[in-house]
């Protein structure tokens, strides 16, 4: 069985925190503590992204399967996101990196408008 949560929002800074806070809400209901961390991390930096770069309201999906962890931000920009080394005086440009780093795969819809990662689960879950 699959357990998700949706949420539709426009695009404001400020709804950041509100997403973490949401995804957390949820990872602890399901019992997921061992990818809080990365999972936190992870909406952040997609959702900052899609805020950012996206054209028009944004889409946070988070699905629990048995052996996984699917997060999911579109964003409605067509611009296919790029993995980029930032300079070590820049302020920004590290997200993907650290998504890619963290993530058991990741990928982008073929339209361009949706960025997915997964998280792989130990086998119980906690």
């Amino acid at each position: 069985m699959v357990q998700a949560f949706e949420v539709d929002f426009e695009p404001d800074v400020s709804r950041v925190q509100h997403m973490r806070r949401i995804t957390k809400a949820n990872l602890r209901h399901w019992k997921l503590a061992a990818v809080m961390v990365e999972a936190l991390l992870i909406v952040s930096e997609l959702v900052t992204n899609a805020i950012q770069h996206g054209d028009g309201p944004v889409r946070l999906r988070v699905e629990h399967h048995a052996h996984e962890l699917r997060i999911e931000v579109t964003d409605g920009s067509p611009t296919m996101p790029v993995l980029r080394e930032a300079g070590d005086d820049d302020e920004s440009g590290r997200g993907l990196v650290l998504v890619a780093a963290m993530a058991e795969e990741w990928g982008v819809s073929g339209d361009g408008e949706t960025i997915w990662c997964s998280l792989a689960l130990p086998p119980d879950g906690a």
